[in-house]
């Protein structure tokens, strides 16, 4: 008794693509990835105002504030530098010395510049400011 047996034979392998892929090493990440993936983004749609009034008073909301944002951003940043170093500081009498220091600092850097804003500028970054 024979048997004849035939078998599928794998093609040869054909080349796709010629551009080699392309791998990026995330930091703190040991393993190369081809992509890297981002975190979502929303987009909203544009803003709908009932009037023009209404319209105009959000356009120079928006400017106010783009503009005192970055005195508040820096605020922020100066205090939080500032209540670590008060935190290091063991009497209250240095805590109280150091904050005059800093006060004074500040109001000297920073006065003509705040006194260039006006009432609504000012609210804006207090506002800010107490966000931070």
């Amino acid at each position: 008794m024979s048997f004849n047996l035939s078998a599928q034979t794998t093609p040869p392998e054909v080349e796709t693509d010629s551009v080699e892929p392309v791998y990026f090493y995330v930091e703190g990440d040991t393993i190369a990835r081809s992509a890297i993936f981002l975190d979502d983004v929303v987009v909203l749609s544009r803003l709908k105002f009932s009037d023009n009034n209404a319209r105009r008073r959000y356009l120079i909301l928006r400017r106010k504030t783009r503009k005192v944002w970055p005195y508040a951003k820096l605020a922020g940043e100066r205090l939080v530098e500032l209540n670590e170093r008060l935190d290091s500081m063991q009497s209250k009498r240095d805590k109280k010395r150091y904050t005059k220091i800093i006060q004074r600092y500040v109001e000297t850097e920073f006065k003509e510049e705040l006194k260039k804003l006006t009432r609504t500028e000012g609210q804006i970054l207090v506002k800010l400011m107490y966000r931070q």
